[in-house]
C-alpha cells in the first residue's frame, strides 16, 4: 500500500520539530523560537473557541486540526518552567510523545486528502454477479384463489409477521372486507410466537380491535397445534356491532366483560312478554363453578335500561341468573285475597302473595315436615302492611280450623275488625301479658289431655283427626313496645320466650310482630332462633333499604342476597341534569310499597313479594269461615280453674302478677312484685317475702330489678 506524500511530509515535520520543542526552552530560554511556538499555540486555541461556537457541521475535525499547535505551546511552556530537563527527562518525553501522536493522527494531510483528492490503495470497484432470483415462500404456486394470493402479497410486503405463512384466506359471506386467514409457521416444527393482533391488522389496514386470534383444531387432512393459528379480520361486522349490536353482542361487550355488571357471564337467551310488559334476560356463568357477581345498576347501563330498582330485578339460582326488566313497577299491582287462595292444602300451605314474576308465594299454617305447629315473625314499620298480612294469615289459619288470639299495644280500626272473626282480641300490654300467660298454661293442660283412641296424652300432630284440641295461634302486634312496658314487659318477654321454646309440641304457635328482630328490642337470641327455624319470616319495609336488608339477614341463617324495598316506586322521567339546568322540580310519581315484603323461604332464600290484599272497608266474612274456632270446654275449664280465663280487659286483679302491698314497719304500703298464689300461674309463693328471680334480658328489665331492690 503506497503512503500519500502529504502524510509523509507531515510526519517528517513532527519528527524535526520535536527536538526543537525539547531543546529551545532549556538551552535558549529567550530565543524567538519559543515566542513563535507560543503565538502559534494561542492561534490554535482561538481556532478551538471558534470551532466550538460555530453552528456548521465538522466542528470536531476543526478542533483536531488546531490541536498540534496548542499542544506544542503547552509543551514549550512546561519545559521553560521545569528545572533543567525535568524529572526523568520529562521535557524530552513530552516532545517525543507529541511527535508520535502527530505522526499517527496527521490531521492536516488527512483532511486535505478527504476534501480534494481520492484515497490511494482503494481497490477498484468490481461488478458483482447478479444473485439468482429465489421465489418468495408467499408466492408458491399451489393453486390458491385470488383472495389468498392478494393476502399473501400484503403479508410478504409486511415482512412475514411472526415468521408465518398464509395458507388460505376465506371471505365471510355477505361481507366485503371481513375474512379469516389460516397461518402456519414458516419453519416446520416451530410454534408461532410473538404474533399480535396489531401485527395482523397492519398489513390489511384495519384496527387491531377488528382482529381476533384463535387456535386451530386438528382436522382430518390438516394439522393443528402451536404451529398453526387462525386470524379473523372483521372490520365490517365490528362496525355493525358497534352501531346495531344484537342482544348477545351487547351482553358480551357491555355486561359479561371484566368491567361489566356481571363479569364472566354469557347470555342464554332474551325473551319478551308483551302481555305482562316484561323483558327477561337469562344468563349463566361461563365457568359453572363460579357464583354470579352482579352489579344491577351496571347491568342496566350496559343494556340501556333505566336504573330503577322498582322495575329491574335479579333472581340468582346457582350459576344461572335472571334479569327481569318491567315496563311498569310490577309490585304496584294489587292482588285481592280470596278464600280459594287462603284455603290451606293437605300440607298446610296457602298462597300469601305473588313475586315480581307472577309466581305464587306460599306460607304455612303448620309444619307438615316437622309434624308440629308453626311460629311466625312479621316485621315492618307503621303503614308497611303488617296488619293486612295479619288478616290473610289469620284467615288461612281459621280456614284450617285453628284458634286465633290477637293482642296489640294500642287499639286501632283494623285489629278491632279482625276481632270479630277470631276467638279473642285485645289492645293493651296487660291483655297481651294475660294471653301469653294463658297460652303458656295451655301447654301444661294439653300435656295432660288424654287422646280418645288410647286414653294417653300425645304431642300435637297437625291434621290428625284424633287430636282432642285445635292448634292455637297467638299474635302479638308491636311486641317490641309491649316487651319494654314498665309494668308488664318482663312478663310478656318471659312468657314469649317460653312459648317459642315449648309451644310447638302442644300445638301453640307464637306470632310476634314489630319493627326490630334484635335482642335489645325484646327479641332474645333463643326466641329469634326458634322463630327463624320454625316459620317463614316476613319483612315489610323497615324504613330504608339498609334496615330492611339488616332485618332480613337477622332472620336468615346465612347472609344471602336480600332484595331491596324502596320507600316508593318511582319511574325515572327524563334527565335529572336537564331538569337541574332548567330549574324544574323532579316529578312526583311515587307509588307506595305498602304490602311489599321480603319472605325468607325454608332454604334460606329471600324472595320479594306483594302480599294479598284484604280490604278492611268491605266485609271480611268472605275470607273467614262461618263459625269462629274456639278452645275446647276442657281447656276453658282448666284455665278457669287456674284463674286465667276471664275478661282480659279488666283491671289488674289483686295478686294476679305480684302480691298485694303489705304494711312495713313505718306503716307505709309497699309493693313487692312477686308471684301470686292460685290467681297467678305459679311464679312464686304467696307468702314469700323475697322477689322471685326473673330472667333479665334487656336494659329496662335490669333497671326494674334495681328499682325493686333499692325501693326506688
Amino acid at each position: 500500500m503506497t503512503t500519500p506524500r502529504s502524510v509523509a511530509l507531515e510526519r517528517l515535520a513532527y519528527t524535526l520539530a520535536a527536538p526543537v520543542l525539547a531543546v529551545a526552552p532549556n538551552v535558549y530560554p529567550g530565543s524567538p523560537v519559543n515566542q513563535v511556538v507560543q503565538l502559534a499555540g494561542a492561534a490554535g486555541f482561538c481556532g478551538w473557541v471558534l470551532a466550538a461556537k460555530s453552528d456548521r457541521p465538522g466542528a470536531g475535525g476543526r478542533i483536531l486540526r488546531w490541536s498540534p499547535l496548542v499542544l506544542a505551546a503547552a509543551i514549550d511552556i512546561t519545559a521553560m518552567n521545569t528545572i533543567g530537563w525535568g524529572s526523568w527527562w520529562l521535557d524530552g518525553l513530552l516532545a517525543t510523545g507529541w511527535a508520535a501522536a502527530g505522526c499517527v493522527v496527521v490531521p492536516y494531510s488527512r483532511h486535505t486528502r478527504r476534501r480534494h483528492r481520492s484515497a490511494l490503495a482503494v481497490p477498484a470497484a468490481q461488478l458483482a454477479p447478479v444473485a439468482a432470483f429465489e421465489p418468495s415462500p408467499a408466492q408458491v404456486d399451489d393453486g390458491a384463489d385470488l383472495l389468498t394470493r392478494d393476502a399473501r402479497m400484503l403479508w410478504e410486503r409486511a415482512g412475514m409477521p411472526g415468521r408465518t405463512h398464509i395458507v388460505k384466506a376465506t371471505r365471510h359471506p355477505g361481507q366485503r372486507h371481513d375474512m379469516t386467514i389460516l397461518l402456519r409457521a414458516s419453519e416446520t416444527g416451530r410454534p408461532i410466537t410473538g404474533l399480535s393482533e396489531a401485527a395482523v391488522a397492519a398489513p390489511f389496514g384495519v384496527h387491531s380491535g377488528d382482529v381476533v386470534l384463535a387456535e386451530v383444531a386438528v382436522q382430518p387432512g390438516r394439522q393443528g397445534g402451536p404451529g398453526w393459528l387462525e386470524a379473523r379480520i372483521t372490520p365490517d361486522a365490528n362496525q355493525r356491532r358497534r352501531t346495531k349490536p344484537t342482544a348477545q353482542e351487547r351482553w358480551t361487550d357491555r355486561v359479561g366483560g371484566s368491567k361489566g355488571g356481571a363479569p364472566g357471564s354469557v347470555l342464554v337467551h332474551r325473551t319478551r312478554d308483551d302481555v305482562r310488559g316484561v323483558t327477561f334476560y337469562r344468563a349463566r356463568m361461563a365457568d359453572s363453578t363460579e357464583a354470579p357477581r352482579i352489579d344491577l345498576k351496571k347491568v342496566c347501563r350496559g343494556l340501556g335500561l333505566p336504573e330503577d330498582d322498582s322495575c329491574v330485578f335479579v333472581l340468582i339460582d346457582g350459576s344461572e341468573f335472571l334479569i327481569s326488566a318491567f315496563d311498569a313497577p310490577p309490585l304496584s299491582q294489587v292482588f285481592p285475597a280470596t278464600r280459594e287462595l287462603l284455603t290451606p292444602d293437605a300440607k298446610g300451605m296457602y298462597v300469601c302473595g305473588y313475586t315480581i314474576t307472577g309466581q305464587p308465594v306460599k306460607n304455612m299454617v303448620f309444619q307438615h315436615d316437622k309434624n308440629a305447629a308453626r311460629h311466625g315473625l312479621i316485621l315492618g314499620v307503621s303503614r308497611s302492611g303488617k296488619t293486612q298480612y295479619f288478616a290473610i294469615d289469620m284467615a288461612a289459619q281459621s280456614l284450617a280450623g285453628q284458634v286465633v288470639w290477637l293482642s296489640t299495644v294500642r287499639k286501632d280500626e283494623k285489629t278491632t275488625v279482625l276481632g270479630r272473626y277470631i276467638d279473642r282480641q285485645g289492645s293493651n300490654a296487660l291483655w297481651m301479658a294475660r294471653s301469653l300467660r294463658a297460652a303458656r298454661a295451655l301447654c301444661e293442660i294439653r300435656a295432660e289431655m288424654p287422646w280418645p283412641h288410647d286414653g294417653q296424652p300425645h304431642d300435637y300432630k297437625p291434621g290428625d283427626s284424633r287430636c282432642p284440641y285445635r292448634q292455637l295461634n297467638v299474635f302479638a302486634d308491636e311486641f317490641m313496645t309491649a316487651a319494654q312496658d314498665a309494668n308488664f314487659g318482663e312478663f310478656i318477654q318471659a312468657d314469649g320466650d317460653d312459648l317459642t321454646v315449648t309451644g310447638l309440641k302442644y300445638g301453640i304457635g307464637f306470632n310476634p310482630a314489630g319493627q326490630s328482630p334484635f335482642a335489645h328490642n325484646g327479641f332474645s337470641t333463643e326466641m329469634k332462633d326458634n322463630l327463624r327455624q320454625n316459620s317463614r319470616p316476613t319483612i315489610f319495609n323497615m324504613g330504608s333499604p339498609g334496615a330492611t336488608r339488616k332485618a332480613a339477614e337477622g332472620t336468615m341463617e346465612n347472609p344471602y342476597d336480600v332484595p331491596t324495598i324502596p320507600a316508593r316506586y318511582a319511574r325515572s322521567e327524563g334527565s335529572a341534569i336537564e331538569r337541574a339546568m332548567r330549574g324544574e322540580a323532579d316529578p312526583e310519581n311515587g307509588v307506595s310499597t305498602g304490602g311489599v315484603a321480603v319472605i325468607v323461604l325454608d332454604n334460606g332464600r329471600a324472595v320479594l313479594m306483594r302480599s294479598l290484599y284484604a280490604d278492611f272497608d268491605t266485609d271480611l266474612s268472605a275470607l273467614f269461615p262461618d263459625e269462629v274456632n274456639r278452645l275446647t270446654d276442657h281447656e276453658i275449664s282448666e284455665l278457669d280453674r287456674r284463674g286465667l280465663w276471664f275478661d282480659w280487659n279488666e283491671p289488674v286483679r289483686p295478686g294476679e302478677f305480684w302480691p298485694e302491698p303489705d304494711e312495713d314497719d313505718d306503716g307505709e304500703g309497699r309493693s313487692r312484685r312477686r308471684g301470686g298464689g292460685e290467681g297467678s300461674d305459679g311464679r312464686g309463693s304467696k307468702g314469700g317475702g323475697s322477689r322471685p328471680e326473673q330472667k333479665v334480658t334487656s336494659a329496662r328489665q335490669a333497671l326494674e330489678a334495681i328499682k325493686s331492690l333499692t325501693d326506688a
